[in-house]
Parts: structure tokens; C-alpha cells; sequence
């Protein structure tokens, strides 16, 4: 069976409006797209979405940054998209990020960066049930 990722395209990139320049990035690199929408998510659904990372000392803010404006939020699958994805999504910090890299190109600094990707097959799988219900995913479950 393929692999799978949530990749999300976050408020600051939209507002920049570079989503089909971060959609290309995935698409030339081999990754499918198997479900795409654009969301516009809640206080409370941030809090969900991010609750392993409650109690630390970024979590207000990132909860608050993810509600400023839409997010695109999509399900990635091919072979090792996860790894692949990550690559071509750089380093949390913007600035410390590589050369080419999405969040070297797109982002600013360790919340403003572009773009959010699943760090792990377990992980991938409850961050796309939070979004996805499987009829919305090309290939379904």
C-alpha cells in the first residue's frame, strides 16, 4: 500500500499567495495528491489538531497563528512521502532551512513556515482522519 502524509499549506503562505507554487514542489517531486481542501480552521479545532504538543511553551501561539486565515490541507501519497516530503519542506526554522526548500523560500521563522507535514506513518494516519473522511481520499481507505 502507498504511503500517506498530511501536508498543510498554512496561513502565511496562502495569504502570500503561493499555494500552486508549494502544490508544484510536491507534484514535480512524484508525490500524489489524493485529497485537497482549503480550511479555515477554529480555536478549538487548532487546539485538537496540535493537542500532542499541549503545555509547551509554543503552543498558544501556534494555535492562535494556524486561525488567522485558510489553510490548505491536502493527503500526499506515494513511496516514502513522509521522508519525501519533509525534504522538500526543509527545517521547522525558516532560517535555518536549506537552500530550495519550501520553508527557506516561503516561510520566516519557526511558526511562519509555510507549510506543516505529518512526521510519521502513526502520526499521518490521525492527521488525516482529522481532516478526511476516507471518501474524500483518491484510493479511499
Amino acid at each position: 500500500m502507498m504511503e500517506r502524509t498530511l501536508s498543510i499549506i498554512k496561513p502565511d503562505a496562502v495569504g502570500k499567495g503561493v499555494i500552486g507554487q508549494i502544490i508544484t514542489r510536491f507534484e514535480e517531486a512524484g508525490l500524489n495528491i489524493l485529497g485537497m481542501k482549503m480550511v479555515h480552521l477554529s480555536k478549538t479545532q487548532a487546539k485538537e489538531f496540535y493537542a500532542e504538543h499541549e503545555g509547551r511553551s509554543y503552543f498558544d501561539g501556534l494555535t492562535e497563528f494556524m486561525t488567522i486565515g485558510p489553510s490548505v490541507v491536502m493527503v500526499l501519497g506515494g513511496e516514502d512521502v513522509i521522508k519525501k516530503s519533509r525534504a522538500l519542506m526543509g527545517a521547522t526554522n525558516s532560517p535555518e532551512a536549506a537552500d530550495g526548500t519550501i520553508r527557506r523560500e516561503f516561510g520566516t521563522d519557526g511558526r511562519r513556515n509555510a507549510v506543516h507535514g505529518s512526521d510519521s506513518p502513526e502520526t499521518a494516519v490521525r492527521e488525516i482522519s482529522y481532516f478526511f473522511d476516507a471518501s474524500e481520499l483518491v484510493g479511499g481507505t
